[in-house]
C-alpha cells in the first residue's frame, strides 16, 4: 500500500454481508517509519469472521495519540454523522482515542447514531452485554476522574487561604483607591480618563466601579 493510501484513507470492494454491517477500519501508527500491517491484518481477520462488510479504512499516519487534527479520524466522524457507517472497528482503544474523555464522548455519540463499535484488542463490542457494561465503567470512571479533580483543587485553594495566601486577582493598594475616589469627586474626568491618570494601576472595570459608586455617594447640591 502506498503513504498515500496510508494518508487518505482506502476504499475497499463492498463484498455480500449481511444488512446493516458496512464497517470502517480505523487505524494510527505514531510515526512514518511505522506501519500498521499488523492492525490491518488483525481487524480483516476479525471482520471476516464476524461477517462485518469492510467498505472504507481509515488510517492517520505520523500522528500523536494526543493531537487534536486527525484527519483520517476526523473523516470517519463524519462519516458516522451522516449514516455511512454502521460500525467502527479498531485494533486498541489507544489507536483510537486521545484520553478517556474523549474516548467516552465517541462513544456517547456512536451509541446516539446506533454505530456499534469494537476494539478488537481490549475485546470491548458495544452490541454485546458486556460492551454495554463496559461503556457504562468508562462513564463512572470519567465523571470520577472529574470529581477528583475537583476536589482537589477545591482542597489547594482552601490550604492555601488557609495560610493567609491570597488567591485570584491580587488586591487594589488603598492608595490607588484613594485616587480614584479623589479624582472621581474633584473632577468631571471619564473613567477612561480616570485610569489613564493613575497610569493604568487598576483595570478600567475597578476605577468604573469605584467612580460610580464614589459619585453616586455625592450629596446632591442644594
Amino acid at each position: 500500500m502506498s503513504a498515500k493510501e496510508y494518508l487518505y484513507g482506502r476504499k475497499r470492494r463492498p463484498s455480500k454481508a449481511q444488512d446493516g454491517t458496512r464497517t470502517a477500519l480505523y487505524l494510527r501508527v505514531s510515526t512514518a517509519e511505522q506501519k500498521p500491517d499488523l492492525q490491518y491484518d488483525g481487524l480483516r481477520a476479525y471482520a471476516a469472521h464476524a461477517g462485518l462488510n469492510v467498505v472504507q479504512d481509515y488510517c492517520d499516519v505520523g500522528v500523536s495519540g494526543r493531537r487534536e487534527g486527525r484527519p483520517q479520524l476526523n473523516a470517519l466522524m463524519v462519516a458516522t454523522r451522516n449514516r455511512k457507517i454502521d460500525c467502527v472497528l479498531v485494533w486498541k482503544f489507544d489507536r483510537f482515542a486521545r484520553s478517556t474523555s474523549h474516548l467516552l464522548t465517541a462513544l456517547e455519540e456512536f451509541n446516539h447514531l446506533g454505530v456499534r463499535f469494537v476494539s478488537v484488542q481490549d475485546q470491548i463490542d458495544t452490541d454485546s452485554p458486556r460492551g454495554r457494561a463496559m461503556f457504562t465503567i468508562i462513564g463512572a470512571m470519567a465523571e470520577l476522574e472529574s470529581s477528583l479533580i475537583s476536589e482537589r483543587v477545591t482542597a489547594g485553594m482552601r490550604a492555601a487561604e488557609t495560610r493567609g495566601k491570597h488567591l485570584g486577582r491580587p488586591a487594589i493598594p488603598k492608595r490607588v483607591i484613594s485616587e480614584i475616589q479623589a479624582l472621581a469627586t474633584s473632577t468631571d474626568l471619564s473613567i477612561r480618563e480616570i485610569q489613564s491618570k493613575i497610569a493604568g494601576r487598576a483595570s478600567r472595570g475597578i476605577v468604573g466601579a469605584i467612580t460610580k459608586r464614589t459619585r453616586a455617594a455625592q450629596p446632591i447640591p442644594l
